[in-house]
Order: C-alpha cells, then structure tokens, then sequence
C-alpha cells in the first residue's frame, strides 16, 4: 500500500467518525469516579481516541489525565452513537488500581460521588444513560443511537 494513501481522493471524499472511549469507575464503597468538564458539566472521565491507540487504553489514559486515577479496564459494555455529529463513544468499566485526585485544565473539578445520587449531578441525559447501563450487566452489549 501506498505510504501517502490518506492523500488519495477517495479517502478524503470518505466520511470521517471521531472515535471516544470513556470508563465507568465504581469504588468499593459505591462511589462513581466522575469529572466535571466546562462544556459538558459532570460526567464519566473519556475522551477521543488517539490515532493507533487502543480504545481500552484511550479510556485509561483518559482517567488518568481527567482524575489522576490510574484504572484497570475490566470490560467493554457498549457503544453511544450520535449519527448527526459522526462520534461513537465506545463505553467501558474499569477499577481504580493507583493515583490520586487531581484536577487538570480540562476538568478543573472531580471527585468520588455515591450513587445512586451520583447520577442527579449529570446534565445530559445520554451521558447519564451510559452510566446506568454500564452498572447492569445485563445490558451488555448495548448499542445507542441518540442526539444531543
């Protein structure tokens, strides 16, 4: 294959999918890892997937840069999809294994949060959708078209 095979027309007239993966962390004590983001307010640490980079591990280096807490991804639950804007959020879970809290630009606020109240501090609907059908399995697999 050619090298330069992203320059050829076919390619750049081919639609184009921004790729995101996201980790639902729960504690021993039930509380959910959640980060609050500026534009999107409270919700699970995710984010987009780098170019040849796994989806599991974008969901952990998206923890770790989010919340300070590095997480083992245990499983993969499902996928969000908003056709209109091309992302798919890939959905995982996933244990905290290390770290600390910390804030970053991104999210300058976090923290452990009880559920089921956890969930009442999450804006959008979806957002909460993933989170309640990552914690039951027998959900899985799940596939979700849906608009923001």
């Amino acid at each position: 294959m050619d090298e330069n095979w992203y320059e050829d027309e076919r390619w750049l007239r081919s639609p184009k999918h921004i790729v995101c993966a996201a980790v639902v962390v729960v504690n021993d004590d039930q509380d959910l890892l959640m980060v609050k983001s500026p534009r999107r307010g409270w919700e699970i640490p995710g984010g987009q997937v780098e170019q040849g980079e796994r989806p599991a591990e974008a969901a952990a280096r998206e923890a770790r840069e989010e919340s300070g807490i590095d997480v083992r991804i245990d499983d993969f639950c499902g996928a969000f999809i908003n056709i209109s804007q091309s992302i798919c959020n890939l959905i995982f879970v996933g244990t905290a294994v290390g770290g600390e809290l910390r804030t970053s630009l991104e999210t300058p606020e976090i923290g452990w949060f009880r559920l089921p109240g956890a969930l009442e501090k999450i804006t959008f609907p979806s957002y909460r959708e993933r989170i309640q059908m990552a914690l039951d399995r027998s959900k899985w697999p799940f596939l979700v078209d849906y608009e923001r």
